[in-house]
């Protein structure tokens, strides 16, 4: 079972449930797709299979090689590229998606579908010049969009220290939440951004807003959220320390083998 392949089932588990099918859109734009190819990427030019169906033509992608082998009863060409990128590619095309054809969590969507989806990702983030005089701990935030930001946040390791979700009150009196990213790289600023916007709306609450805002260790703003905000690690895990094989018979506990 993969992460789609359960987002799958939950929303298949729960048909009315708005938000079990936005977290399905989310783990088909976040996961790594691979997309049926009509040859070998040559020159870097991609040609996708395209498949005339009844009610209009698709490109086929799976989220898994096996899964793509299994379709198509052996190797086929394909590329690998994330799911958002293969919906960016198609909308306005008229070009449906049918994902995981052939396997137990198969889905095929329509045109205006991957528009849709295109979309919510291309979507335009609004900035603000509003000061917070207040910061206070983040009470009222649904455990789902945490553990939305979590799961967003998993492909941001190592582009920012860490990050803190607060609630603030600003000059005008505006109550609300902020996620501060701290010393995080100045090029990755609006992927971050993104990507908070994006766990939010894929979360399925609805008029939810988090507003977002990039701080350096010592800035006073930082200062004043500790205690307060909750954390979100987002440096690089360490890399396993390499050992050195050790000749047979130097471990007494390890035994050479004779033969």
């Amino acid at each position: 079972m993969t992460l789609l392949d359960d987002a799958y089932a939950a929303m298949a588990a729960r048909s009315d449930d708005d938000a079990a099918r936005l977290r399905y859109y989310a783990r088909l734009s976040d996961g790594e797709m691979v997309m049926l190819l009509e040859h070998e990427v040559t020159q870097g030019r991609v040609v996708p299979r395209i498949f005339d169906l009844q009610d209009g033509p698709v490109v086929l992608i799976f989220d898994s090689e096996e899964k793509l082998a299994g379709f198509a009863a052996g190797a086929a060409p394909y590329v690998a590229l994330p799911g958002r990128v293969i919906a960016q590619q198609l909308a306005g095309q008229g070009i449906g998606l049918g994902v995981n054809m052939g396997a137990a969590s198969m889905m095929l969507f329509p045109p205006d579908a991957v528009d849709w989806l295109a979309g919510t990702l291309d979507g335009d983030l609004a900035e603000d010049e509003a000061r917070p005089v207040l910061f206070h701990a983040p009470d009222g935030v649904p455990d789902i969009v945490v553990a939305a930001l979590e799961t967003k946040l998993v492909s941001a390791a190592g582009m920012a220290g860490q990050g803190l979700l607060c609630g603030v009150t600003y000059a005008d009196g505006r109550r609300g939440h902020m996620f501060a990213f701290i010393d995080a790289a100045a090029e990755r600023e609006a992927m971050l951004a993104r990507a908070v916007a994006e766990a939010l709306i894929f979360s399925g609450v609805e008029a939810g807003e988090i507003d977002v805002t990039f701080l350096r260790t010592g800035d006073a703003g930082v200062a004043a959220m500790a205690g307060l905000a909750r954390g979100f690690d987002l440096t690089l895990p360490d890399a396993p320390a390499r050992v050195a094989p050790q000749p047979p018979g130097t471990d007494r506990m390890k035994p050479p083998i004779l033969r």
